[in-house]
């Protein structure tokens, strides 16, 4: 129990922060006028405005710092504020980090609501909470004998408090009625396809439409989309299943739910997307398009996968942003945005964009297409499946139950009478060919394939069975492209580069020592992490001249990268250390993404 909680900002009965004290604690700082202090609180002087929390009636004015006039006075800059003046540690909220599940069982939400409390963490031998009134004592001292723990109290900004208490305690009810008329009914927590359990007498499941379900599934996708998720992976386990998000490229542990409740859950997702509810031992793929509140649409691509303990099931969300995205926001440079919008106004020939699984290949394509997409043009797709549904595309998907692959698009789609056409990947030696046809025949053709660099795509096409004259003729570039994490605004630092290990990163190539170079730190912002969001690192094969000249029949891939950077082509790890000098992001995430210069080693 706290021994002492009084201090100048809180009435010393009650311990409710005073909303004059804290204004002349601002004034004392030089943060706020005394002109608008005064006003506020001969304003604020009233019975309804007394019950409320001091920093929400300040931030209510609008006001911005003196010190710092771009800066405004909100509830998360006085939560920062009162936290230095108090003592108290300031921690933002961020579900990612709670083990919801866990704290919603310390207290009831109607307590926690009555004080405006939030657990955030739970030990074995304390718990911390979160409050927008640091110095309340009654919740404290009732709490501490039934709790038999120490009590940690942390500032929050009350904004989340009362978003995030709606929400942990919502989510930690829907999981539990889920589980509750799972039991009532008497499903077994059946493990399918490794382990599968009969039990005698019982009858009944938990029902993918059940409001409970329902409630965890719209959650889970607005959570996603404010967690800035690319991929939602659901994970079956024999006891308590797993929910994780991919943010910024890595893996993030979010909710343990119990399995039966995946399992529901799972079933509502196939329902929603149009997949066979009851086919459980077949990978399947599906679709679906959800909108926010403000009326904002974001598609999501279904892929199960029958695993030991059930279906995985993982969500790819498709933002529509990443159509009005222009080459700065994709990651190019001046030049490199130059060029490539040389090679895609070509009026025929094909351009490839190639790449492992998840380096932004198809956000290159659809914000490029996006830009040629003009009404006096008609832009054709053929995709596998059909990645985002853009109203100024004709697409068609590949279905191969009927025999619709992508050679047989390509066939129908040129009697279409297209300008431009988007072929999804090429696979194989029929793909490849009608791709070359439909060049040939005065189409621009954009397409995929699966090669770890740009001259690669040359020896591949020609491992295709495409003659070299043929590629010679058809080809305008190549684009080859990773994903990096950028270093977040907020907290990185400047950073020193050795030279030695510098200039040994990049031979034979010969850059300067970057003096704007940063290193990752770590805040509330990014996580701790260091990092926030990507961009994309490009390494270009413009066909010119010197390159043309080098695809013969018997071109080496050695010998085709060596041409490719004499006229011109900057490699990957190169175009990466050109955003370590910028600041961009750091050596180590370029190292990870990119081949030696020379593909030596």
């Amino acid at each position: 129990m706290r021994k002492d909680t009084s201090h100048p900002f809180a009435d010393s009965a009650s311990g409710k922060l005073l909303l004059g004290q804290v204004l002349s604690g601002l004034l004392a700082d030089g943060l706020i006028a005394k002109e608008n202090c005064e006003l506020l609180t001969s304003l604020s002087d009233t019975p309804e405005r007394r019950k409320q929390n001091a920093m929400e009636v300040i931030a209510k004015s609008n006001w911005t710092s003196l010190k710092e006039p771009n800066k405004p006075i909100d509830t998360e800059f006085l939560a920062n504020w009162l936290a230095a003046k108090t003592g108290l540690p300031f921690q933002r909220i961020d579900p990612l980090k709670i083990e919801v599940s866990r704290v919603t069982k310390v207290v009831s939400y109607a307590y926690a609501s009555r004080y405006r409390i939030i657990p955030l963490d739970v030990t074995d031998d304390s718990v911390t909470f979160g409050t927008a009134e640091p110095f309340l004592k009654e919740w404290e001292n009732e709490l501490a004998p039934i709790l038999n723990k120490e009590i940690k109290r942390v500032i929050c900004n009350p904004k989340d408090i009362d978003r995030y208490l709606v929400e942990f305690y919502n989510l930690s009810r829907s999981v539990m009625g889920a589980e509750h008329d799972q039991a009532k009914s008497g499903t077994s927590n059946a493990m399918q396809n490794l382990e599968q359990m009969m039990e005698l007498g019982r009858r009944g499941k938990l029902d993918a439409n059940d409001q409970h379900v329902v409630s965890i599934v719209d959650w889970l996708l607005q959570y996603a989309f404010e967690q800035r998720a690319s991929d939602i992976h659901l994970e079956p386990r024999r006891e308590l299943s797993q929910v994780r998000f991919r943010i910024d490229g890595v893996m993030h542990d979010v909710y343990a739910m119990p399995a039966p409740v995946m399992m529901a859950v799972t079933s509502r997702l196939k329902i929603l997307g149009r997949m066979d509810v009851a086919e459980k031992r077949r990978p399947q793929d599906g679709r679906l398009k959800t909108r926010y509140e403000n009326g904002k649409e974001v598609e999501l691509r279904l892929s199960t996968m029958p695993i030991a303990f059930g279906e995985k099931m993982v969500m790819r969300i498709f933002d529509p942003d990443v159509l009005v995205k222009d080459q700065q926001q994709l990651g190019f440079d001046v030049r490199e945005a130059t060029i490539w919008n040389r090679m895609i106004r070509q009026p025929h020939g094909i351009l490839l964009v190639t790449g492992p699984t998840g380096s932004g290949k198809t956000t290159t394509l659809y914000s490029s297409l996006q830009q040629l997409a003009q009404p006096e043009v008609n832009v054709c797709t053929v995709e596998d499946p059909i990645e985002l549904v853009v109203p100024a595309f004709n697409q068609m998907q590949v279905q191969h139950n009927i025999d619709l692959d992508f050679a047989s698009g390509i066939r129908t789609l040129l009697r279409q009478d297209p300008d431009i056409i988007m072929v999804g990947e090429i696979r194989d030696r029929e793909t490849a060919q009608m791709a070359v046809q439909a060049a040939l025949t005065g189409h621009l053709v954009l397409s995929t394939l699966h090669t770890n660099d740009a001259p690669s795509a040359i020896t591949r096409l020609l491992e295709l069975g495409i003659p070299y004259y043929l590629i010679r003729s058809t080809l305008i570039g190549v684009i080859a492209q990773r994903l990096v994490r950028t270093l977040c605004p907020q907290c990185a630092a400047p950073a020193e580069v050795d030279e030695e290990d510098w200039h040994s990163l990049l031979k034979p190539w010969k850059l300067p020592l970057p003096t704007q170079a940063r290193k990752p730190v770590g805040c509330l912002e990014c996580r701790n992490t260091g990092f926030r969001g990507r961009a994309g690192v490009y390494e270009l094969m413009e066909i010119n001249p010197v390159v043309r000249d080098a695809i013969t029949q018997e071109t080496q891939l050695e010998q085709m990268r060596r041409k490719a950077c004499i006229s011109g082509m900057r490699p990957l790890r190169i175009s990466g250390m050109l955003k370590v000098a910028q600041g961009v992001t750091t050596i180590e995430e370029v190292l990870k993404v990119s081949p030696d210069p020379l593909g030596a080693g």
